[in-house]
């Protein structure tokens, strides 16, 4: 299937009665934090964007896109989808148009459309009867020009179960002891686009809710979580007295918003010795995230007492079920990459090869477009609380030097996960290498 950009209506020179029919874009249905929209304020902007940032968003709904970039340089506007986290290349547009699509989802996300200071909103959507999230940033450009950022998720996907979410058995169970020792701080770590807050939701749901007591105040938003009890903060208490609430009320997990404050890691670290207190945090990878929490917190020996274990996330493309290919490994290749050499089946990407007799080559398979990979799945790295590993904390180690330790104990790492996804069939060893060289 070929995606245009700006669809609707055939109009050729001459009305032939098989003409396409106009095409279906998805529908907008209100801005996120509540803000009405008063079309009536912008019926201009409507005219020239409403339809085309239809477009774009439908285009990424059609294309499975998670994300969706618009860019201005010169007198030209672009789009890049990113699918499956690879970027593809849109279409090229007349910068009026592109400043009408931005400034046309900025009103429709409730945000103030002139503005170009950086802001951040979403607005509801529906196309074909699924109903969507689409969150958006923008930023200003040092040519004056502004950046947009459209993140899309379908609402009818939810992850009910670690299993559900990609997660093995032994990542469900360790989770499920670390939690059940009702103390302890449990780092989630990644980057944007890594997974990270998808990960940390997933760990929530992998507690034994029914057994133990969980708490948060976080937003849930959208993500629903079964038996985790939401707790309202009095507006004169601070976190660290808010934490102390949750902990008089029986807590045994506590769900922190997001570690990325001294304020938000200290009320961590200090509640932590009661309660098992599990968060995610932006770093680039579980030795960092460490680094991080001992830096917000400027404790080293507090943080090597109640740290648990820090976990990184990184996202790697599944192989299509429809279209992937099985091959038999070189043992050689089993040796060089670290497989077992009882490993009898890999697979692969298709490599579709011509008809001997008319030399076309075989249909593009249907469920990915071609692409050979359709979803993805997360790699783990590990780093736990060994008495080596709290030893090295405790002296305000840097993210190296915890790297080092935890290689040195055979930790689990990103390479070791995703070779055991590969051995699973889920991916390729190509997109294997492809992530470590864009990493």
């Amino acid at each position: 299937m070929i995606f245009g950009m700006f669809g609707g209506k055939n109009n050729d020179d001459d009305d032939d009665e098989d003409d396409e029919e106009e095409r279906e874009l998805c529908s907008f249905q209100g801005a996120l934090n509540g803000n009405v929209v008063d079309m009536k304020a912008n019926v201009r902007l409507a005219q020239a964007g409403l339809i085309p940032a239809k477009e774009i968003v439908t285009d990424a709904i059609e294309r499975r896109a998670e994300t969706v970039r618009v860019d201005i340089k010169g007198e030209r506007g672009s789009s890049t989808f990113y699918i499956d986290g690879v970027a593809f290349a849109g279409a090229k547009m007349p910068r009026p148009q592109t400043v009408a699509i931005t400034q046309m989802l900025k009103v429709l996300c409730g945000l103030d459309p002139k503005s170009k200071q950086p802001q951040a909103g979403g607005v509801k959507a529906e196309f074909q009867g699924i109903p969507y999230e689409v969150t958006i940033d923008t930023a200003p450009q040092p040519d004056g020009t502004e950046r947009l950022t459209a993140r899309l998720r379908n609402l009818k996907i939810k992850i009910g179960t670690m299993e559900e979410a990609g997660f093995s058995a032994a990542t469900k169970a360790q989770v499920r002891e670390l939690t059940s020792q009702k103390k302890g701080l449990i780092l989630i770590a990644g980057g944007p686009g890594s997974g990270v807050t998808t990960t940390a939701f997933a760990f929530l749901r992998g507690i034994d809710l029914f057994q133990y007591a969980a708490f948060t105040i976080v937003d849930m938003g959208s993500r629903e979580v079964y038996n985790v009890q939401a707790f309202e903060p009095k507006p004169e208490d601070d976190l660290k007295q808010t934490y102390e609430r949750i902990i008089r009320s029986e807590a045994d997990v506590i769900f922190s918003e997001p570690i990325k404050t001294a304020d938000i890691a200290k009320a961590g670290a200090g509640a932590a010795d009661r309660c098992c207190v599990m968060g995610e945090m932006p770093a680039k990878d579980a030795a960092t995230a460490v680094a991080q929490l001992t830096q917000l917190v400027g404790d080293p020996q507090q943080v090597s007492e109640v740290f648990a274990a820090a976990y990184s996330t990184k996202l790697i493309r599944l192989l299509c079920p429809a279209c992937k290919e099985a091959f038999r490994p070189n043992p050689k290749l089993l040796a060089k990459v670290g497989l077992p050499p009882e490993t009898k089946v890999l697979y692969r990407k298709p490599e579709p090869e011509p008809d001997e007799k008319t030399g076309e080559l075989p249909d593009p398979c249907e469920k990915c477009n071609d692409v050979g990979y359709i979803g993805r799945t997360p790699m783990l790295e590990l780093i736990t609380a060994s008495e080596g590993m709290r030893k090295l904390i405790a002296t305000g180690a840097t993210a190296d030097q915890i790297k080092v330790q935890a290689r040195t104990e055979g930790m689990l790492t990103f390479h070791k996960d995703g070779l055991r996804i590969v051995a699973e069939g889920k991916t390729s060893l190509e997109e294997l290498q492809r992530l470590f060289k864009t990493a």
